[in-house]
């Protein structure tokens, strides 16, 4: 029945509706810079009795790869994840391939949790390698043969929209991301480089523009409702 209290309502939801979808748009933007970051979309459904809903899913279209010539830097060219260890030995996963080692020389992520389980690059090598397939070897001198210290997994999940985000760019997995497994004999590694954010500026800041235009239009509608509604109450009791 649409009624004044019911329009009220419907706005005042679909206000709220609006508002999660906003701040999930600033949300995007303000991680533009962030390494590997995934944006998210609101996808909104009108039902039947004129209330909206929605749900925010993840974009896990590959950003665009920028080269740092960072030997410390990697970027996952494909499909996939890094897992990384904390200190209390909890997995979680991540695309964002800014390393760096910690005291002990171990290869950490930028909060100090290890890459895979544990990679050591000896201080005194000449250089060390990430190849294309995750295998990390070193070199003492010039001529020397590659010496093999550990490999950098990549790990696929059956459904990646179940992967859950946490703190500082990283994943946990869910029941709903189904079995984690470990991709083997690929060439997804490149060394030196990091992935973007797939965040396109224009397209989200454009979005918001749209949907503040929408939501002014909404709060008119109620404030019009609402000004009706008073009249209709003082009508009655006159």
């Amino acid at each position: 029945m649409y009624n004044f209290q019911g329009i009220i309502s419907r706005g005042t939801n679909n206000a709220l509706v609006q508002f999660e979808r906003f701040g999930m748009l600033a949300h995007n933007l303000s991680n533009v810079d962030t390494n590997g970051y995934k944006k998210q979309s609101f996808e909104q459904i009108l039902k039947e009795d004129g209330y909206l809903t929605g749900s925010i899913r993840n974009d896990y279209k590959q950003g665009s790869v920028r080269i740092t010539e960072n030997p410390y830097d990697l970027a996952i060219d494909g499909p996939g994840y890094i897992p990384v260890t904390s200190v209390t030995g909890e997995v979680q996963y991540t695309r964002d391939g800014a390393f760096r080692t910690n005291k002990d020389g171990y290869l950490i992520t930028s909060d100090g949790w290890l890459v895979g389980d544990g990679i050591k690059i000896p201080a005194n090598c000449l250089k060390f390698e990430i190849k294309k397939n995750g295998d990390v070897v070193y070199y003492n001198f010039h001529g020397d043969k590659a010496t093999k210290i550990g490999h950098v997994p990549l790990i696929r999940f059956q459904n990646p929209d179940g992967l859950e985000k946490t703190d500082m760019n990283r994943l946990t997995t869910t029941e709903d991301a189904g079995e984690a497994f470990i991709v083997k004999d690929h060439d997804c590694f490149k060394q030196g480089c990091l992935e973007r954010s797939n965040v396109s500026v224009y397209a989200s800041a454009n979005e918001l523009l749209r949907l503040n235009a929408s939501m002014l239009a909404s709060m008119q509608i109620m404030k019009a409702a609402d000004q009706m509604y008073n009249k209709a109450i003082n009508i009655r009791e006159s």
